[in-house]
């Protein structure tokens, strides 16, 4: 049968993604004609999806019914369907569902908001996480059928609870026979009752108080599953910005009053929490609130390593640093205002500042984070800051000029001096050494 890649477009024979080959096999004829996908639930197991969403996606390309059997493992489109046809219609749910946005990769999950009717994408390979940006058919069986219910558990098809329906409203009209055997049937099912009720009475006897101990209360929150787990998680990620920040404020104030800010482990997970939260870039803001007060130079000395974690080679973490900084020195005004230039040379000097970051923020006066008229003045007391920043850069400039000049001039003079060496004057030892080699060329030339 073979193997494919998953995204086809990927010509390399050692891509790790791989799927079966779908193997389809057609049943029947006339009206009654369909399809069988023999091995569906292999192709979604290596998608990570149900094989109801790509099977249903068949059904909605092709204008089909569709049918499920999880107990036979039998995902059936009505009609007659080419093998070769149904994976071209697959390369293009994997385009839409199964493939990241950003990395190309099909390491995704869904995440599904029953709630807000909202389809979320995760990556696995590269973090992306953003709304489904595809409007399609599917989409309504998706939000009925999330990914994280297992339909098996509920029977063996989706249809089977509809027809022990409709044969429960047909047992006045069937035969006597039919209707002995649901009164045995029912008989049966009535004294299982029974047997089952009095034993879980019981059990209601003999025990029926919960542990609420925090002990116990603990040892039952480590116990949640996984899905659980992820349950929470995605449902502040699809909260607004303004709400993620306020889930990422509280989650630092906590920290901070527990004065576990400078443990290592601790940094670590505030750096991860605002990641997964995804205001990574803005946490430095929330930081700045929170750390920083009348007191900023001992206090930036001290959450260094902290502030690291989010603005090292990261211009826009840096600018929100600066906004936090301003409205620190809007706050404290009396005891800051004059100490501006020397506090952001300490940011500067401990490289939580990049130079390109400072000059661009004193080019322009911003109300972004403060008033235009504190702004201006926080500007005017860093002016001279500012203009040192400026002056050693153009320095650095003609000190790379000017070392590029004294190399050319250096080979020049030593060139010079080569040719221009002066003799020294001849001694009676040098005149003896060149009257010998006078007479032996003599010699020589008279031989």
């Amino acid at each position: 049968m073979g193997t494919l890649n998953v995204n086809r477009k990927v010509t390399d024979l050692y891509y790790r993604y791989k799927m079966p080959r779908i193997c389809a096999k057609v049943e029947g004829k006339g009206n009654g004609i369909k399809t069988v996908i023999v091995n569906m639930a292999d192709v979604a197991k290596a998608l990570n999806r149900p094989a109801t969403y790509p099977t249903k996606y068949f059904g909605c390309e092709l204008g089909a019914q569709t049918q499920f059997d999880h107990k036979n493992e039998r995902f059936i489109v009505n009609g007659s369907h080419d093998a070769g046809k149904l994976q071209d219609l697959l390369d293009g749910f994997i385009r839409k569902y199964v493939l990241c946005p950003e990395c190309d990769n099909p390491e995704t999950d869904l995440l599904i908001s029953a709630k807000k009717e909202i389809i979320s994408q995760t990556c696995k390979a590269c973090g992306y996480h953003g709304l489904l940006a595809v409007q399609h058919k599917l989409n309504t069986f998706i939000l009925k059928n999330p990914p994280n219910i297992n339909p098996a558990s509920q029977g063996a098809s989706l249809t089977e609870g509809k027809r022990s329906k409709r044969s429960n409203k047909k047992v006045d009209g069937d035969s006597t026979t039919n209707g002995d055997q649901s009164n045995d049937s029912n008989d049966f099912e009535t004294s299982k009752l029974s047997v089952t009720n009095s034993n879980e009475d019981e059990e209601d006897d003999a025990n029926w108080t919960v542990d609420v101990s925090e002990e116990a209360v603990r040892a039952r929150m480590e116990d949640l599953t996984d899905g659980a787990k992820n349950i929470t998680i995605s449902e502040d990620t699809e909260k607004t910005e303004k709400q993620r920040i306020d889930i990422y404020y509280e989650y630092v104030k906590k920290r901070r009053d527990a004065g576990e800010l400078e443990k290592v482990q601790t940094q670590k997970e505030l750096h991860n929490e605002a990641n997964r939260l995804e205001i990574h870039q803005k946490a430095p803001l929330i930081l700045a609130e929170l750390l920083f007060s009348a007191n900023i130079p001992a206090e930036v000395k001290k959450h260094r390593n902290l502030l690291l974690r989010f603005t090292h080679d990261d211009t826009k973490a840096q600018k929100y640093l600066l906004g936090g900084v301003e409205q620190i020195i809007a706050l404290h005004a009396a005891k800051l205002m004059e100490k501006v230039a020397g506090i952001l040379k300490m940011f500067y000097d401990l490289d939580l500042l990049e130079e390109k970051v400072l000059l661009e923020w004193g080019s322009k006066v911003s109300k972004k984070y403060v008033s235009k008229e504190v702004a201006a003045q926080i500007h005017e007391k860093a002016a001279p800051f500012i203009k040192w920043l400026q002056e050693a850069e153009e320095e650095s400039e003609d000190s790379e000029d000017d070392e590029v000049e004294i190399g050319f001039d250096d080979r020049a003079k030593v060139d010079s001096l080569k040719n221009n060496v002066v003799k020294p004057p001849a001694t009676k030892t040098t005149n003896k050494v060149a009257d010998d080699d006078d007479d032996e060329e003599l010699d020589i030339d008279n031989i």
